[in-house]
Order: structure tokens, then sequence, then C-alpha cells
């Protein structure tokens, strides 16, 4: 099973807050809870999906989830050269707290475009 998808085979959560001990069972519940909010991205240049996404919990804690369990939900295209540091590139993925997407043509930019649909994910309150 691909470990991107939706829900795990294994019985285990998509993702458990350390501090809290709040369960998502799944990846859309988890990017549609309204207590999870997307504040950093840290690249990993060597293996881009390794790289981590950083999401802050209502509870106060910051977790972090490896891009590669996001990278299915992007479709466009994906190129093989990096730019970073070069005239086109912008440096976004320099700065952990920056999220705005990658206008160059550069290895990374697929990752920061997979940050803008997770960043635009629909928030659904739940009812208690």
């Amino acid at each position: 099973m691909n470990p991107s998808e939706d829900t795990m085979s294994n019985d285990l959560p998509f993702k458990k807050c350390n501090t809290c001990k709040t369960e998502w069972d799944s990846r859309s519940s988890f990017l549609s809870d309204p207590d999870i909010k997307l504040v950093g991205y840290q690249v990993h240049f060597e293996t881009l999906t390794a790289g981590l996404f950083y999401f802050n919990h209502s509870c106060k804690s910051t977790l972090a989830v490896q891009a590669d369990l996001f990278m299915d939900l992007y479709d466009g295209p994906v190129f093989t050269e990096r730019a970073t540091n070069g005239d086109d590139c912008p440096g976004h993925c320099l700065h952990k707290h920056n999220l705005e997407p990658c206008p160059a043509k550069c290895e990374c930019a697929s990752v920061r475009n997979v940050l803008q649909i997770v960043k635009d994910w629909q928030k659904i309150k739940l009812s208690e």
C-alpha cells in the first residue's frame, strides 16, 4: 500500500498528537480539522519527499509530517533539476515559515505546490 493513501492498513492512526493524545485516523480527517494549521516546511534537498510539513495544533503543540504523505495530492509538472540559489530561485525553501508557491522550474516546486493544496484544504467543524 502506498504510504500516502488516505487510510492506513495497519490500524495505526495517520497522526497522533504527543501532547494532548488526539488521533486522526486518516489524512483527510487530519487536514480537515480546524484545530490544525500548516505553519512551515523544512526542505530535505537530497530527498525532497523526506522534508517535513509542520502543523500547529490547538493544544499548542507542533506536529511534523513527512512530505511523502502528501505528494500524491499533486498531479502537475515535476522538474528534475534544482534551481536553488540560481537566478530564478526566490529562496522560499530556505525559510521554514515561508509557504509561498515557487515560480521557478525547480525540482522543489512540486513540494511548494503541495503546500498550497494542504494550506487551502477545507476545514470541517465537527459537531460535538
